[in-house]
């Protein structure tokens, strides 16, 4: 050890919280940008939040905690 230390970045220091906490597991998971799986999501709005979750588990594997997490993001974006 030289006893350096490394700075902190504001990256660093900053804990994404909420559905988007699941972004870089479902990027890795799937092989798919977020955007792509906001892309498919347009086409289903008028659907219910658990509507739209069963049909990306059936529809492209994706598990329940990502797909519904994608949906949680999805539908509080649209809010605002």
């Amino acid at each position: 050890m030289t006893g350096k230390t490394h700075p902190t970045t504001v990256v660093d220091s900053v804990k994404v919280k909420g559905p988007a906490s699941y972004f870089p597991s479902i990027e890795k998971t799937y092989g798919q940008p977020i955007a792509h799986w906001l892309t498919l999501l347009q086409g289903l709005e008028g659907k219910k939040h658990m509507e739209m979750v069963a049909w990306l588990k059936s529809e492209h594997q994706l598990g329940h905690g990502h797909a519904n997490a994608l949906v949680a993001y999805f539908i509080n974006e649209k809010s605002r």
